[in-house]
């Protein structure tokens, strides 16, 4: 017996008025929030459906055979705010087509009046089927199919039909569901690691979870239910939160919005909510994992074990050879001491005695890492209830075996996300807890710390042929941010740790102090190397003291570059790498016993510079070069031109065509001018009026030979080496260039005017203005040079930049010796060896009175 349609009872007005009013005195219900109000919100919009359902179907003259349907999310009753409502007309194809529209009119308008978002179809339970078996998104969302009023038998027709349906093409679209998830995936990045997530899209989100249900609903395989509702949970929690914030319907979470939202959860900050979200995003993210690993599994057995039935029902003998087969499905391969290899997956051996062996955990992480195979879910969920602690300091074992897993490359990362996913990395290692899932804020940063820490450990593994100690290499970079789980400088805090989990492990007293020694300078070599003065003699004895030895010197070195190079592509590159090599050489002569250069000792000039340079003194003017490099070349190492007859000088330019070509990879520009003052600011003005921005800038003065000056005084000229990339568009011409730094330099073009005119109109876009950085600092550099005075300057990276750093020192009258810049995704760190008028470094206070004005510039400029 069908339900009539006039049974349906409205316990709300059904005009919209009367349900918007509803919804919002239940949206704004400070005591009802996660999931009792969305399914409070669901079942109080099913009650006005049904009522527009019962309304429309009297208009229409239709008294059975049809139902609302609600699917998707609103199918689950977890509707957030600003949730979309799918809904399905569904009818048994008695009614008439006019009617069934006049009906449907009545649903679909005042939903559309209240300006909610509808997803709707009108469809016989055939065409629903055929609809879900040519669409996967269709199939999946009637899987969460539920009755909201009407015939309810014509409903649980629908769902008995959609999931048998499911379950016998599960083995087809499973793997077209897999590589949907790998799609979005690939487009949204992992939820778990972004500073502005994708709530619902990313990977380890709410549409993983849902596919989790699909595959859950096939019964082929079931996702590790520990913790999965929970984290499904707190991500709905935070997508309702980010819904009445924005008053939008929002699943990505920006910066601006997330104190906001982090508020409105009862969260301390927005990094608190991250780390919430990250936490949730991770075990979806390794749930995910599992569950697809053994959907490979059981649809691989069941492909196997075809072949093998079609044999035996032919006649042809029961017997299969080879590996892989059905038969050898249970077959278990010796991998460790009580660890085995079974069907793809590391298991732990009948005999293995977790609660007598403390050492098994590692042992087992180590034979994965190593063989390239996943820890089964199962060997690790047993381990962690099981498993005996290990004694303190650890047994040689243990650490061999710790070193072991961190030396196996890729694959260590996924073991060690299996042993996260079942507690077993804190209980090993207790000062883990606070870097586990902390967001990093800042946009050079792939990873959160923890992480990044596991990647650089990856990274080092690489490098372990290039120093004699790679198990200190290994635990450095495992160790080296773990002090940014406390306040402070990381480094400093990092050390302390470092020196406890050393000792924890088991290492001597010896290699507890190279250990605590990494640490604390870990970011030592290429701080000095891209921002102090290598000719200096004391920049080079600074690091070597610092250092100590030429085992850790050979340590550090390796640790900095795995260090940027698993932070991101932003912070490490031949020309960083180079500078690194260079500094370490330098220091390396120190430690053996040289003396450091001396700052008098002239820096050695290429038959390149030194042409510039006398082209500029003969013509009085700047010269230019730019230069085409591959990034395996360093600075100053010979590199393909641009174009033949690059060198422009006051008489030549370059060819329209040769000028305007795509710009290469890393190119790099040459200046020569006489010396004169505001050289640097000028010159960064000029670029910056040409969309070029500046990578890395080095300035430093050559001494021409007497003999070419008619009054017999040796000739200033200023080098200025840059390293600089358009914008957008190509290089502009070098011609262009010069010319435009001439007018610079002699008055007539307007630098100031005209960067603030480009500002102005930059300025009409709000869109544009992006994130609110933090306000410049300037401070000094003590101790960094006994020739001069380091002024360092970080700030947002912007063009023209460079040109109000040098404008504001050369209204402080000091002289710039030498500039070196550094861009690090959108943040410059720039150091400038600066002089009073005598030559000589300045007086301590004249230096943070220098320092003071140059941020006061900033400042400023920044705010207008």
């Amino acid at each position: 017996m069908t339900e009539s349609l006039e049974t349906t009872t409205d316990t709300t007005d059904s005009g919209p008025g009367g349900y918007a009013a509803a919804r919002l005195r239940l949206l704004q219900e400070g005591s009802r929030s996660g999931p009792p109000r969305r399914s409070a919100l669901a079942e109080l919009t099913d009650q006005w459906l049904a009522a527009l359902l019962t309304g429309g179907a009297r208009t229409a003259g239709i008294d059975r055979g049809v139902a609302l349907v609600a699917v998707g999310g609103y199918g689950r009753g977890e509707l957030s705010p600003r949730s979309d409502l799918d809904v399905l007309l569904l009818h048994d194809g008695s009614a008439d087509r006019s009617a069934l529209a006049v009906l449907a009119d009545h649903v679909w308008y005042p939903v559309w009046d209240m300006g909610l978002a509808l997803d709707h179809s009108v469809r016989t339970p055939d065409e629903a089927r055929a609809t879900a078996a040519e669409d996967l998104k269709v199939q999946l969302g009637l899987l969460d199919s539920r009755h909201i009023a009407g015939d309810q038998a014509l409903t649980a027709d629908l769902r008995t039909t959609v999931l048998a349906d499911w379950r016998a093409q599960a083995p087809r679209r499973l793997p077209e569901l897999h590589e949907l998830c790998q799609e979005r995936a690939e487009r949204h990045g992992e939820l778990q690691f972004l500073l502005e997530p994708d709530l619902k899209e990313a990977r380890g989100g709410l549409r993983d979870a849902t596919a989790l249900r699909a595959i859950a609903a096939s019964w082929l395989a079931d996702a590790p239910r520990e913790g999965l509702d929970d984290a499904r949970r707190r991500l709905l929690d935070a997508r309702d939160a980010l819904h009445l914030s924005t008053g939008r319907a929002a699943d990505r979470l920006m910066l601006q919005e997330q104190d906001q939202v982090a508020a409105a959860l009862g969260l301390l900050d927005a990094d608190a909510l991250l780390r919430q979200i990250y936490e949730s995003a991770r075990i979806i993210s390794y749930a995910s994992d599992v569950t697809w690993r053994e959907v490979e599994r059981v649809l691989r057995a069941r492909s196997a074990a075809r072949p093998r039935l079609r044999g035996l029902l032919g006649g042809r003998g029961g017997r299969s050879g080879g590996r892989g087969g059905a038969a050898d499905a249970g077959e278990r391969s010796p991998l460790a001491e009580g660890v085995v290899e079974q069907d793809g997956e590391v298991v732990l051996a009948r005999t293995a005695r977790p609660d007598r062996d403390p050492v098994l955990t590692l042992r087992a992480a180590a034979a994965a890492a190593q063989a390239g195979l996943p820890l089964s879910p199962h060997a690790v969920r047993r381990l962690s209830t099981a498993a005996r602690p290990l004694p303190v300091p650890w047994p040689p074992e243990a650490r061999e075996q710790l070193i072991t897993l961190l030396g196996a490359g890729e694959s260590t990362v996924g073991v060690w996300e299996a042993l996260e996913a079942e507690g077993l990395i804190t209980r090993l290692l207790p000062d883990w807890e606070r870097v586990r899932c902390r967001p990093q804020r800042n946009a050079v940063h792939r990873w959160t710390v923890d992480r990044h820490l596991v990647e650089t450990a990856v990274r080092a593994s690489a490098l372990s042929r290039r120093v004699g100690r790679p198990d200190l290499l290994l635990v450095a970079a495992l160790l080296h941010d773990i002090g940014k789980g406390w306040p402070g400088d990381h480094s400093v805090a990092g050390e302390t740790i470092a020196r406890d989990v050393a000792a924890r492990i088991g290492f001597d007293r010896a290699d507890v102090a190279v250990l605590a020694t990494l640490v604390r300078h870990h970011l030592l070599l290429v701080e000095t190397a891209t921002r102090r003065d290598l000719d200096d003699p004391a920049t080079v004895r600074s690091v070597a003291e610092a250092v100590g030895g030429a085992t850790t010197l050979e340590l550090l070195h390796a640790l900095t570059e795995a260090d940027a190079l698993a932070t991101g592509p932003a912070a490490w590159s031949a020309w960083r790498g180079s500078l690194v090599a260079d500094l370490v050489k330098r220091v390396a002569a120190v430690l053996a016993g040289e003396p450091a250069d001396d700052w008098s000792t002239p820096q050695q000039t290429t038959a390149e510079q030194e042409r510039l340079a006398i082209e500029a003194w003969r013509t009085g003017g700047p010269v230019l070069a730019l230069h085409a490099r591959s990034e395996a070349l360093a600075p100053g190492e010979a590199g393909g031109l641009l174009t033949d007859g690059l060198l422009t000088t006051a008489a030549e330019g370059l060819p329209e065509d040769e000028a305007t070509g795509p710009e290469p990879i890393g190119v790099e520009l040459l200046i020569a001018v006489p010396d004169q003052p505001g050289v640097l600011h000028t010159a960064a003005g000029v670029l910056a009026l040409h969309r070029l921005t500046v990578r890395a800038a080095d300035l430093r003065a050559l001494e021409l030979p007497s003999e070419l000056d008619a009054a017999g005084a040796a000739a200033g000229v200023l080098l200025l080496s840059w390293r600089v990339a358009a914008e957008y568009g190509s290089l502009p011409q070098a011609a262009r260039l010069r010319n435009d730094l001439l007018r610079a330099l002699d008055g007539s073009l307007d630098i100031v005017a005209r960067l603030a005119e480009r500002e102005a109109a930059y300025r009409k876009y709000p869109r544009r203005r992006g994130a609110h950085a933090p306000p410049p600092r300037v401070t000094v550099a003590p101790g960094s040079s006994q020739l001069a005075t380091v002024i360092e300057v970080r700030a947002q990276d912007a063009p023209g930049l460079l040109h109000r750093i040098g404008r504001a020192l050369e209204h402080t009258g000091v002289a710039v010796r030498s500039a070196h810049v550094s861009t690090l995704g959108a943040n410059a760190v720039d150091a400038f060896y600066v002089t009073d008028s005598s030559g000589a470094p300045l007086k301590p206070m004249h230096a943070a009175e220098v320092a003071q004005k140059v941020e006061r510039a900033l400042t400023s400029s920044s705010d207008t």
